[in-house]
């Protein structure tokens, strides 16, 4: 059985198939339907987005979807980024950008005051019509300054609660076993073994 995972980041993508379980599953990503245009992500919610990019990618290819929508939520700013924190800092989409904004938004708040949460959406979708959804949290806070190399996105800025480390000074295998993305895909896992034995 063929699983397509709708995403054209290369990061996100690889974090997927990293986390997916070996069940028999092929895995294909949007890279494998030339010409093949994104639809806008105009939901008004990550699991709106994650339906909405899951549902196109499935009825272009005829095949079983997974896409998933992430998000950043800051308790300070009253849950911003959230649905908009591929592109806090504008349409370009550029990570140093959305840490910076972030940072200076979070200027002078102490520590406790700087929890938030990283929240990822799964959608499962299937040519009949069928429709999965799951979701991941992982609760942390906003650290003063960037810290690691590993990962992208805020993972810079992103301390994992009960650790002193943000996701980017975790290797990627110490991500995949903790990240929102590896919760999310945990909760959906039972679907997909049971795509994998084509019993959806």
């Amino acid at each position: 059985m063929i699983l397509l995972i709708a995403t054209e980041n290369a990061h996100k993508a690889g974090e997927i198939a990293a986390i997916l379980p070996d069940i028999g599953l092929e895995y294909l990503t949007l890279q494998t339907l030339p010409g093949y245009v994104a639809p806008p992500e105009n939901g008004s919610t990550l699991r709106d987005n994650a339906l909405i990019k899951a549902r196109a990618a499935c009825r272009a290819s005829g095949l079983w979807t997974l896409a998933d929508d992430t998000g950043l939520e800051v308790d300070f700013l009253g849950g911003r980024p959230g649905i908009y924190s591929a592109r806090y800092a504008g349409e370009e989409r550029d990570y140093q950008a959305n840490n910076e904004k972030l940072m200076l938004a979070l200027s002078g708040v102490p520590e406790s005051a700087r929890t938030a949460r990283f929240r990822c959406v799964m959608a499962l979708c299937g040519p009949q019509g069928d429709e999965i959804v799951e979701e991941g949290v992982l609760e942390g806070h906003i650290a003063d300054t960037p810290r690691g190399t590993n990962g992208f996105g805020y993972d810079p800025l992103f301390v994992v609660r009960g650790t002193d480390k943000t996701l980017a000074e975790f290797s990627a295998d110490e991500k995949n076993s903790v990240s929102h993305r590896y919760n999310a895909i945990k909760n959906i896992e039972d679907s997909l073994r049971l795509l994998a034995e084509d019993k959806l």
